[in-house]
């Protein structure tokens, strides 16, 4: 986050220069790189790569709140009550409707606040939610308005977006500010995702971080001049207030001259730049810096250009892996630490064709370590079933307790992949005894399944589809006033020897279940989370469950079998989820999107061909007959990006359908091949071939090649952008490289495998320099190189020996094949 001050620049000559704006911000990116393993100590973040901005003590700021009264009646007249406006509560989107009460005059991302903008000559204020992709901008831009819009953008399970919006939007004295003086936008980030990528990304080019909230003000015509992150309500320290920087934006906007210091998140040198008066000078300035983004941001191919060799790119992948690689508990920093499946994938891919290499042992060992340690850590819900968001320490204990869909769907596939290698792998690279390693292949195969239960217990809605996310806030009882992060899913040690409390028959003396599990659990009376975990004293006395001894150590410890002890902990967990049940919930946000819908068919499709489960098939293929009816538009040959529960429950859809972005058909199309492959329904395979060919009209770049994210002819977007980063969600690029190297095999359509190397051509100079962003993508670039395997099955359909082939193909680890069953027609 961006520190401001603003002050009178009246008399000085200076030019403003953006250039030396920019290339300060980059010189201060230091600043943000520093951690922070505090649970909930500040925004969150865009990127799980990406270090965090230093953070806040919310609590702490409130009482170094500096008063700005007298300004406050200079800039608002007089104190009437503030605007309070309907809009919202017309909306569909969880995260807008949590707002729709706020004391601020809040309009939905749409022409009808750019009008008023514009009529008005009001700056926007753009606020919202965001997910873990960009960062903290602060744009100067050509300021042509006497005031500005401003816009926020979040997302509804965001904590810091609460944070924020109790503190500051819930405030009618700052609801006035705002609602006098800007157009004040509120945008749901995972509705809009090309309006944050966009916003995102003029705060990551100047300030290097970002997060969400995610607070923007803009010009009339949607150019950014300032932005950040979380702000505090009052002053802390040398960061100014959220009122305190709404003030100074006023007075400055109208009185059109501007200076503006910015520093990093720790003390840094200043900088100072002036705006002139001269709004020639002015405009020409803002186009400079937005050609300057655009340069920065285009991805092109040159003509004839090919891709990077592939053993090269994936050896320098591996190697800065390995640099971030924490060797203790896995994982790929010290903390915070987020899953990151899309590495742990590489680098069992990478095994796959390097097996017999000590770096094919390398990547095997840093994919697997991670996945067992995450797997017994508290990040995995171990009551409950599914994972939290990310851990704030090195051990993967104490989590930020949010659950996505997004998460969900790829360690799904992370897991059953393990359970594939390691029933290959050879036996020393396994390590321990025959029956650890059987233990460990069953414990991926579990996990796996544990996660696709949760989502189909508590992200799944009645028509096929899945809801988006499960809030980490919660109140601790019925009687409660106030939420508290994780208060769903810990434990007190008192609660477990009230509800466990029964003797174990054959245990040592008096023993009970409460015993066994607490010693198993690693739960004490005085709690198991260490003071710096718990900034706020909320997890204070509690304990969050993590595995701290095999089921052999503790069988031994308490002179039980395995077996017992397995069987005394599945009854104890059993206990706690029915107690679960009765606590009150956290928030579960109810939009459906396509593209996450899309990773869950795949996690679906894989996991039951992999093991035989017919049921997961069948669930896979209601999801995609709830994409075709909810998510298709077949009379415009479209995809829809999101659609909502209604209050009925059913499927509900806003008047104005938001088209589909980038991800809704790479994921979508990705899924249903991987569909087609379980089921062998041609079905399936046609429609993912339809969807290709729509996406590939939409948003192909005919010159560049790559795909934009989003249409690139749509006026209110600034920049047309191709993502080039694979973080919690891999990026649709990568996705589609190997779509099409699929489909190009499957349907016999040798241009989609020229497409897929122009797409990567064009990320070459990423994938040289920094393969370590683009995981996933330097996967498809190993398809290509590696001679992608196309399995054909011949045989009739029902057959006891055609459905052997078939799941013996389904068991083999091969990440670069296509596999489709020819049937034989029987003989008369």
């Amino acid at each position: 986050m961006l520190r401001f001050v603003w002050t009178w620049s009246p008399s000085s000559t200076r030019r403003f220069n953006p250039f030396r704006l920019l290339s300060f911000l980059r010189r201060d990116r230091s600043h943000n790189a520093t951690l922070t393993s505090s649970r909930g100590s500040g925004p969150t973040s865009t990127h799980d790569s990406d270090s965090y901005p230093s953070l806040l003590n919310c609590r702490s700021s409130l009482g170094n709140f500096r008063s700005a009264a007298a300004c406050l009646g200079m800039a608002t007249g007089s104190l009437h009550p503030p605007k309070r406006s309907k809009r919202l509560s017309k909306e569909r989107s969880p995260y807008l409707l949590q707002h729709a009460l706020n004391p601020v005059d809040w309009f939905p991302w749409g022409q009808e606040a750019f009008d008023k903008a514009k009529s008005e000559d009001k700056p926007i204020f753009l606020s919202g939610n965001g997910s873990c992709l960009s960062e903290t901008i602060s744009i100067i831009s050509k300021l042509i308005a006497k005031q500005s819009c401003t816009v926020l953008v979040g997302y509804s399970t965001c904590h810091w977006c609460h944070v924020m919006e109790k503190q500051s939007f819930e405030d009618e004295e700052i609801g006035r500010i705002l609602s006098d003086n800007f157009v004040c936008i509120k945008v749901d980030r995972e509705e809009r995702p090309d309006v944050d990528r966009v916003y995102m990304t003029f705060v990551q080019a100047t300030s290097g971080g970002g997060g969400w909230p995610l607070s923007v003000w803009l010009t009339p015509d949607l150019r950014p001049f300032l932005g950040g992150t979380y702000f505090p309500p009052g002053d802390y320290g040398r960061r100014p207030g959220f009122k305190t920087v709404l003030l100074r934006i006023i007075e400055q906007v109208q009185c059109k001259s501007l200076l503006v210091t910015c520093t990093g998140v720790h003390t840094s040198p200043m900088m100072k730049m002036k705006w002139q008066t001269n709004r020639e000078a002015l405009r020409l300035s803002g186009e400079r810096v937005m050609d300057t983004l655009r340069k920065c941001t285009s991805i092109s191919a040159h003509p004839g250009e090919a891709p990077p060799p592939a053993p090269d790119v994936a050896k320098r992948c591996l190697q800065q892996l390995a640099q971030s690689y924490e060797e203790e508990y896995g994982g790929f920093r010290a903390a915070p630490k987020f899953p990151t499946p899309v590495n742990l994938v590489f680098l069992m891919s990478f095994w796959a064709v390097n097996c017999a290499a000590s770096e094919g042992a390398e990547a095997l060992h840093m994919a697997l370590h991670t996945l067992r340690k995450m797997a017994l850590g508290g990040i995995h819900d171990h009551v409950a079933q599914g994972f939290h968001r990310y851990s704030t320490d090195s051990s993967w204990h104490v989590p930020h307790f949010e659950k996505m869909l997004y998460d969900q769907a790829q360690l799904a596939m992370a897991y059953i992949t393990a359970y594939q290698v390691c029933l290959y792998v050879p036996a020393h690279l396994k390590g321990g005894h025959k029956n650890q390693q059987v233990s460990r292949e069953c414990l991926f195969a579990h996990v796996a399944q544990d996660v696709l239960q949760y989502v189909s217990r508590d992200l799944s809605h009645e028509s096929g589809g899945f809801y988006g996310a499960e809030d980490a806030d919660s109140l601790p009882t019925a009687e409660s006033m106030e939420k508290r992060e994780g208060a769903f899913c810990v434990w007190t040690a008192s609660e477990i020897r009230e509800l466990l409390s029964c003797v174990v028959e054959g245990a040592t003396s008096g023993v009970t279940q409460a015993d066994i599990f607490m010693h198993h659990y690693g739960v004490r009376d005085q709690g198991n989370v260490e003071p710096e975990q718990d900034p706020h004293g909320e997890l204070q006395g509690q304990n969050v469950l993590i595995v701290r001894y095999s089921p052999e150590l503790t069988a031994a410890r308490f002179g039980l079998s395995v077996d017992r002890v397995t069987e005394v902990l599945a009854s104890a967990r059993a206990r706690l989820a029915e107690v679960r049940r009765v606590r009150p919930r956290p928030h579960l946000d109810t939009k459906m999107l396509a593209s996450w819908n899309g990773l869950m068919l795949s996690g679906l499709a894989r996991v039951g061909a992999v093991l035989g489960e017919g049921a997961l098939l069948q669930r896979a293929e209601q999801t995609a007959r709830f994409l075709h009816e909810h998510l298709w538009d077949g009379q415009r040959q479209q995809m829809l990006h999101s659609c909502y529960r209604g209050d009925n429950m059913e499927v509900a859809q806003t008047a104005s359908p938001i088209p589909g972005f980038l991800d809704d058909y790479a994921y979508v199309v990705c899924g249903l091949l991987d569909l087609f492959e379980a089921t062998q329904n041609a079905h399936w395979l046609q429609w993912a071939e339809e969807l290709q060919l729509r996406q590939d009209q939409l948003f192909w770049d005919a010159q560049g090649s790559g795909y934009f994210y989003s249409d690139p002819s749509d006026p209110m977007l600034l920049l047309s952008l191709k993502q080039d980063q694979d973080g919690a969600e891999p990026s649709a690029n990568s996705v589609s490289a190997m779509n099409l190297l699929r489909l190009s095999h499957l349907m016999g359509q040798w241009d989609w495998l020229e497409r897929s190397r122009r797409l990567l051509a064009a990320f070459s100079d990423r994938l040289v320099n920094m393969p370590i962003a683009l995981p996933d993508m330097v996967r498809g670039l190993m398809a290509h190189h590696y001679t992608f395997k196309q399995v054909i099955i011949c045989g009739q359909r029902d057959a006891e020996d055609t459905a052997s082939l078939i799941a013996c193909v389904n068991s083999l680890f091969l990440p670069y094949k296509a596999s489709r069953l020819h049937f034989l027609a029987l003989c008369p």
